[in-house]
This record gives C-alpha cells, structure tokens and sequence, in this order.
C-alpha cells in the first residue's frame, strides 16, 4: 500500500511539474533544451529565405530575446522553426506547440485574452493595394470590386467598419497565407488587397513587376505589431521585454528595423523601402504591451 501511494505522489509530482511547465517557458526549455519559435512565410517581418530559413525584422528581434534565454537557462538551446499561419497562429502558442510568435500579429484586446505580447516593436498601419493601372485610389472605389484579404485577420472587418466604407459593397476573396492573397491581386482575381502596410510592400517589392502595384487610400487603421508568447508566464514576458528595451536604449533596434525595411534583403536583394512611422518611434521611447483599441482613442 505504502509503495503504492508512493509511486501515486511520485505521479502527481510529476503530472503537477509538466503543468506548471506548461505556462512556465523558462522552467519547460530548460528541461528539454528546445525552444520553437512560430515564423511566417510571407510576412513583412518575418519570411521564408528557403531550405528551411527563416529572416526578416522579428526574426531577429526574437533571436535576440532567445539568446537572452539561453543565458538565463544557462545552455545552448536547439532553436526550431515552425511555420504558422493567420488561422493556426494563436492556438499554437496556447497549447504550447509554439514558445514565442515572431510573425506580423497585432496586439488587440480580444487577443490578449488568450495569449501575451511583448513591448510593441512596429505600429503598422492598414493599407490597401491595388494593380497601378486600375485607377483606385480610395475605398468608396472598391464598391463593387473584389477585395483580397488573409484568413484569420482582422483587415476586411477593419475596413467594413471604416466610416469611410458606409454604403460601400464588395465582394471578399480569401488567400490561405499573405503570398497566396498578393497572387489573388496579381492574378486579377481581386480588385484590391487589404493589409498591413508592411506586408504589402514587401511583396510589392518582392513581385515580378513591383512598379505594376501601388499602396493607396486611406488609413484603415493604425495597429501595434508584436512578439506573441502564451499568456500567464510573466517571467518569460519580463525576458521579452526587457530585451526589446535594451534593444531600444542601445539603439539596436533601430539599425535592425533599417537592415531589414530599409536595405536591400534576401533572398532576392530588394529593398521594401518602408521608414519607420512617428507612432512606430513614439511606441521606442515610450515602451509598452497596449492593445490597438488604445490607440484609436486617440
């Protein structure tokens, strides 16, 4: 009986220790030495080089906060990537499939009731683009049209509820991934791609005839970007975030956003060409983790 409740304290301790692990980032790759971070294969901040490779601005913001954890567990750390996408995004980081999501994802209320977000890197705002040729230049044009836009974003309900769009019909097409809804657009299957701003210029930039699109029309919105991680694991966000501000103070930051939307990038040398905006620089000197709805109080 004795050796039997033994081995059931020895079960629980050991059942009690996995679910602590399971919010506790630090504690779970420690033990097991891996760490996975969620990239994306087309994103403006976070692409595909091939074979394998990952690049892009939050590629290398999360490398930075993952040698920050190796040094805190105090070992080299097995780093896999794992693509995800719009749809998959959130609940792979929420069933620990996915450490920390180094992609394009906004910070909004709703979310940050399933997972956390680090300090916001990039304040992006949500453009739309079209072929230069089609003559759209405002989203009272788009009544009518085909509207391209990645599922499981929030771009299209953006745009719907843009005052801007009352009385304004379109017809919605969905692209599985960023590239897939750029080719809806190139392919002449939609009028118009909504998105982050980020994303369409990088694959503007990086299409076969970037001088055939442009980025038009009105803000739809004005979206804080960031590096997601599962909710409810504060030392994991303490690491993140103080990261990222020694990023900021040292001016690391900076020169990272540069390399990678200012200067010519991989894998086919073209520059996005895409400054960094007042409300990305203001949210550098002013850290912080708000959700979206804080900045349209503004």
């Amino acid at each position: 009986m004795k050796l039997k409740l033994a081995a059931l304290s020895i079960a629980l301790l050991a059942a009690g220790g996995a679910f602590a692990q399971a919010n506790d980032t630090i504690a779970k790759v420690k033990a097991s030495g891996v760490v996975t971070m969620g990239v994306r294969d087309s994103s403006g901040l976070s692409f595909t080089l091939g074979d394998g490779k990952y690049a892009g601005y939050h590629v290398d913001v999360c490398q930075r906060i993952l040698a920050s954890l190796e040094k805190t567990v105090g070992k080299k750390l097995e780093v896999k990537y794992l693509p995800v996408t719009s749809q998959n995004r959130i609940p792979l980081v929420q069933n620990g499939t996915v450490d920390i999501e180094c992609g394009s994802t906004t910070n909004n209320a709703t979310r940050q009731k399933d997972v956390a977000f680090a300090v916001t890197t990039f304040v992006e705002e949500v453009r739309i683009a079209v072929k230069a040729d089609s003559g759209i230049t405002s989203i009272a044009q788009l009544n009518g049209k085909s509207v391209a836009t990645t599922t499981g974003t929030t771009s299209v309900q953006t745009l719907r509820k843009n005052e801007r769009a009352t009385g304004v019909d379109f017809k919605e097409v969905f692209g599985k991934d960023h590239s897939d809804s750029f080719l809806l657009l190139e392919s002449g299957r939609a009028d118009a791609f909504v998105m982050d701003g980020s994303i369409l210029a990088s694959n503007i930039a990086n299409s076969k005839n970037p001088a055939g699109f442009k980025i038009v029309g009105e803000v739809l919105s004005v979206e804080p970007i960031a590096i997601m991680m599962r909710k409810d694991d504060p030392a994991f966000k303490k690491l993140s975030d103080d990261t990222i501000k020694g990023l900021i103070k040292s001016g690391e930051l900076a020169k990272i956003y540069d390399k990678w939307l200012m200067q010519p990038v991989p894998p086919k040398n073209v520059r996005v060409g895409l400054p960094a905006s007042e409300s990305t620089k203001a949210a550098w000197a002013t850290p912080n983790d708000k959700p979206m709805e804080d900045y349209a109080k503004k």
